[in-house]
């Protein structure tokens, strides 16, 4: 698990092919201290196996399937990306609570400058626009950020000169790719409250239903 909370950026130092997928050789753009063969890496927020760790490079696998989901097949030799260490229990949860599981990719519609702020819009896929919710979180190449708008299909959040400096968002422009993970805890709520079909051995509904919920005082 991650939190959103970028240590710095990486460079792509080498790709070549592995059956279907990519290995990436990349080199951290900070300290990698005590780090463990096989940890997790969020690479602009996909989770990775790192391993071959000298001093600040390491290479990770990135499977088809990753290939499909996110940016990284665009990404070449010398290009930059976000990075984050795996949440330890004793840290600080600064951002939010991140799978490094990519769920789609949007597209930047448009970037303006507010005072010291950068305001991006965003469009994404259809089916992923129920998740996203005003003040709401979402992370964005591995970024966690705070929804100050949605409409169907679009949302927009503002971003401070810090995250701008520690993270790649800067280099983004309209027409540019992105990953997003939505709210992992939208996407369980909506699991949980979802009609099953009846079962031999189980009710038609969830024991967990909006009935359920209602009944118990929750809305």
């Amino acid at each position: 698990m991650f939190t959103g909370i970028v240590a710095g950026t990486g460079i792509l130092r080498g790709r070549r092919g592995t059956g279907g997928g990519l290995a990436f050789d990349l080199e951290a753009g900070f300290d990698i201290v005590g780090p463990e063969e096989g940890e997790s890496i969020a690479i602009s927020g996909v989770c990775l196996t790192a391993y071959g760790i000298q001093g600040r490079r390491f290479t990770v696998d990135v499977s088809p399937e990753s290939l499909t989901r996110t940016t990284l097949g665009e990404l070449g030799v010398g290009g930059p990306v976000n990075m984050e260490r795996a949440l330890r229990l004793s840290d600080r949860l600064g951002g939010h609570i991140v799978s490094g599981h990519v769920d789609c990719v949007a597209t930047v519609r448009e970037r303006r400058n507010t005072g010291v702020f950068t305001l991006f819009s965003f469009s994404l896929p259809e089916q992923w626009n129920r998740y996203v919710i005003e003040k709401g979180s979402v992370t964005i190449d591995g970024v966690s950020l705070t929804v100050n708008n949605c409409s169907a299909g679009r949302f927009e959040v503002s971003i401070i000169p810090h995250t701008l400096q520690v993270s790649t968002l800067s280099l983004l422009k309209i027409g540019s790719r992105v990953n997003i993970e939505v709210d992992i805890i939208g996407k369980y709520v909506e699991k949980l409250l979802a009609v099953h079909p009846p079962t031999s051995s189980g009710p038609e509904q969830g024991i967990i239903n909006p009935a359920f919920l209602a009944e118990h005082g929750f809305f």
